[in-house]
């Protein structure tokens, strides 16, 4: 089983720009496709950005396109996402979480494709 560890989150003003860091633990992660979710106070969760085993192909949510990008290091076992301007409507929890039956490839940010998660990192936007 893969056991993930959010870092990096914090407060920041709006137009600025984080990194967060997930490291996993447990199992390879060289075999999951891996993405980050958030959720924002009283609002469903929501895939924000999804990336293959091999880290050559990405997928985004619209609200992050351009902003946001994902990115792993395998031989350091940890997935990144560098977010970039950012908004108020980015302040949630920031979830890690790796593809369900050790799947490479990323098919969709939906929330049931994803079977392991880490438990959160703050990020509030805010001036």
């Amino acid at each position: 089983q893969l056991r993930l560890v959010e870092s990096g989150g914090g407060l920041v003003h709006p137009g600025g720009s984080l990194r967060l860091s997930c490291v996993t633990s447990g199992a390879i992660m060289d075999y999951y496709a891996m993405a980050w979710f958030r959720q924002a106070p009283g609002k469903e969760r929501e895939g924000v950005a999804c990336i293959n085993s091999s880290g050559a192909n990405t997928m985004y949510a619209n609200s992050v396109k351009g902003r946001f990008t994902i990115s792993r290091k395998n031989a350091e076992s940890t997935v990144y996402l560098h977010m970039d301007s950012l908004e108020a409507e980015d302040t949630g929890v920031y979830y890690c979480a790796a593809r369900a039956g050790r799947m490479h490839y990323c098919s969709g940010l939906g929330s049931t494709d994803f079977g392991s998660w880490g438990q959160g990192t703050q990020v509030t936007v805010s001036s």
